[in-house]
C-alpha cells in the first residue's frame, strides 16, 4: 500500500464505520459487505465486484493495528493535520516528522508550519513518506510496498488447503490454503504487492483469511473434531455406530459399553493430509437424553434407577472438591 493510496481512499467510509469504531464493529461491516457483494451472488455485476475489491482493501489495513495506525496518522496529515517543513531555523527538523506522524510533539514541530517555512509538496513529499515507509535514503533499487486483502473461504477449503483465485485490481492472484489455516490468520503472498522501483522487486500481499464456522467439524492442527450424539442405551450396553467424514464418507466407530459422555473416539488418518502428515479424526461422545419419555420407557428407567441405587456417580466428586 502506498502513501498516496492512503491519501486518496477513505477505509472507514468504505466499511461504513466511524473513525473510532472497534475492532469488531469494523469486523462486522466487512462480513456483512463481504457477504452482500461477494461475485458468486452477484453475476456480471461490474460494480459490485469492484466494491467488493474496495471493501476487502479497505478490511485489510483497518483488521491490522500497526496498519491502522499508519493510515490514521498518514491521513492525518493529509487533512490539515502537521505539515512537513525543512529543517533548520524556523522549520521542523527530522525527528518532528517522525515526532507528528506517531503521536508525539517535538520540541520544533508547530502545527500548520511556521511563516516563511518551506514546506515539502508534490514529489518531495511524497519522497519523505517513502523514506519513512520502508524505502530508505538510497537511490538504487527500492523493493514495492506490502498490499494488505483480506477474503472469506469455506470450512472445507480452509481444512483441504485448496487453490483459490483472488481479484484485485491488476488481476486475479491464485495460491493455495495451508492445510487446517485457521480464522482470521495472515498469510504472505511473495511478490504480489506494490511493484518496486528502480528494478527492486515487487512487495507481497498480505491476506487475512475468514474461514467460514462448519456445523459439525472443527480442527486442531491436522487433526478433524466432531462430536458424536449417542443416545443412553448407546452409551451404556455399547454399539457400531457411523461418523461422518470431510470427504463426505462415513466411517463405522464402536462405542464401547459404558462410554461416558465427553470421552474422545480416535479414527487413524481421517483427519487433514498436511505436509508433515496424515491427522486422525477425534470423535466426542455427548449422550443424548430424551426430553420425553413414553410412559413404559419411563417406568425401565425407574426400575433401572432402582436397580442401581447404590453406585454413586458423585462419590469421587465431593471429596475431590474438597481438596
Amino acid at each position: 500500500m502506498t502513501s498516496q493510496d492512503w491519501f486518496s481512499k477513505d477505509f472507514y467510509a468504505t466499511l461504513g464505520v466511524p473513525k473510532g469504531a472497534s475492532q469488531e464493529d469494523i469486523k462486522k461491516a466487512y462480513r456483512k459487505l463481504a457477504r452482500d457483494l461477494h461475485p458468486d451472488r452477484n453475476p456480471g455485476d461490474a460494480a459490485a465486484e469492484s466494491r467488493f475489491k474496495e471493501v476487502g482493501e479497505a478490511y485489510g489495513v483497518l483488521s491490522d493495528k500497526d496498519q491502522r495506525q499508519q493510515y490514521d496518522a498518514i491521513r492525518t496529515m493529509g487533512g490539515g493535520g502537521p505539515r512537513f517543513q525543512a529543517g533548520g531555523p524556523g522549520g521542523a527538523g527530522f525527528e518532528d516528522v517522525f515526532s507528528n506522524m506517531f503521536g508525539g510533539a517535538g520540541a520544533g514541530a508547530r502545527p500548520g508550519g511556521a511563516p516563511g517555512g518551506q514546506q515539502y509538496r508534490a514529489q518531495g513529499f511524497e519522497d519523505m513518506l517513502g523514506n519513512l515507509f520502508g524505502g530508505g535514503f538510497r537511490q538504487g533499487p527500492q523493493q514495492g510496498g506490502d498490499i494488505a486483502a483480506a477474503t472469506e473461504v469455506s470450512f472445507r477449503q480452509a481444512a483441504a488447503g485448496e487453490t483459490i483465485t483472488l481479484r484485485t485490481g491488476t488481476g486475479d492472484i491464485t495460491t493455495r490454503l495451508p492445510v487446517g489455516v485457521k480464522n482470521g490468520q495472515k498469510i504472505r503472498i511473495r511478490g504480489k504487492g506494490r511493484p518496486g522501483s528502480n528494478g527492486g522487486p515487487a512487495g507481497d500481499l498480505i491476506l487475512t483469511v475468514h474461514v467460514a464456522p462448519h456445523p459439525v467439524f472443527s480442527t486442531d492442527g491436522r487433526n478433524l473434531l466432531a462430536t458424536l450424539p449417542v443416545s443412553f442405551d448407546e452409551a451404556a450396553l455399547g454399539a457400531t455406530v457411523e461418523v461422518p467424514t470431510l470427504d463426505g464418507d462415513r466411517v463405522r466407530v464402536k462405542i464401547p459399553e459404558g462410554t461416558p459422555s465427553g470421552k474422545v473416539l480416535r479414527v487413524k488418518g481421517r483427519g487433514l493430509a498436511a505436509k508433515d502428515g496424515q491427522g486422525d479424526l477425534l470423535v466426542t461422545i455427548t449422550v443424548d437424553v430424551p426430553s420425553k419419555l413414553a410412559r413404559k420407557a419411563k417406568e425401565a428407567l425407574q426400575a433401572f434407577a432402582l436397580h442401581t441405587a447404590k453406585d454413586d456417580p458423585r462419590k469421587d466428586y465431593y471429596k475431590d472438591a474438597a481438596k
